[in-house]
């Protein structure tokens, strides 16, 4: 249960504080309108960081945060099945309510907000370029390369962990780095929790003017990580 509850509240910050620079950068009259990507991607590489670390101190030693990187440690033994199913329960949990704090600490610039693209681009991710099977490989690649690179980070290579409590920044520099490099075509969602806990919290909140969740995309930052996930997870155990 100690896991379960990490995790939950491991992803509740990651949402509060990684949609949260989202909402203060698109939404209109913040303090932050239209400081950019360079904003966003800082603001999500320290929500990642915060996310680990309460994900650890509420009693989820592995602070997974994402059921995609759950899923890839499933193939390293890590987790049984049900444990997975558990855990990704979960997480999405911890991205709705998440979602809904941001909602509540932004409440009174959803109306002065005329676009409700932007109003959804608070809450989950969306492509540039739609194409659903460019989207796809994108989200594929991006999460490949989250999963190989944590798998390289806490390799024994490296004895496990460079430093005591390093480990969290580390993995907050991948997501940094994933986000400024890969993050372009689609926003970067490399975590099906991060994107499908919040729409939902997007489609039952009464936002005004928030026009449709975009649930045709939605699967997209759902089985893209879980395929890059696994994927990456495959090769880490072929190469290390």
């Amino acid at each position: 249960m100690s896991n379960l509850l990490g995790e939950f509240l491991g992803v509740m910050m990651l949402i509060i504080l990684g949609d949260g620079v989202v909402a203060n950068v698109v939404l209109a009259k913040t303090k932050g309108n239209s400081s950019g990507w360079i904003v966003i991607t800082t603001g999500w590489a320290m929500a990642v960081v915060v996310g680990v670390f309460t994900a650890i101190s509420a009693g989820a030693p592995q602070a997974d945060i994402n059921p995609a990187v759950t899923l890839g440690k499933v193939f390293m033994g890590t987790y049984t099945i049900p444990q997975m199913l558990a855990t990704w329960i979960a997480q999405v949990l911890g991205g709705v309510v998440g979602g809904v704090i941001v909602y509540l600490v932004y409440i009174n610039h959803w109306a002065p907000t005329d676009n409700p693209a932007l109003k959804l681009a608070v809450f989950s991710t969306g492509p540039a370029i739609r194409n659903l099977g460019t989207n796809l490989l994108t989200e594929i690649i991006g999460t490949f390369v989250l999963m190989f690179g944590v798998g390289a980070i806490f390799t024994r290579a490296t004895g496990g962990n460079p430093a005591p409590g390093l480990g969290p920044y580390l993995v907050g520099a991948l997501v940094w780095g994933i986000g400024l490099s890969l993050g372009g075509p689609t926003g970067y969602a490399i975590n099906p929790a991060r994107d499908l806990g919040p729409r939902i919290a997007h489609a039952i909140l009464p936002i005004p003017g928030k026009g449709s969740s975009d649930w045709g995309y939605s699967w997209v930052p759902v089985v893209g990580p879980l395929i890059g996930a696994a994927l990456g997870a495959l090769l880490w155990i072929a190469v290390f």
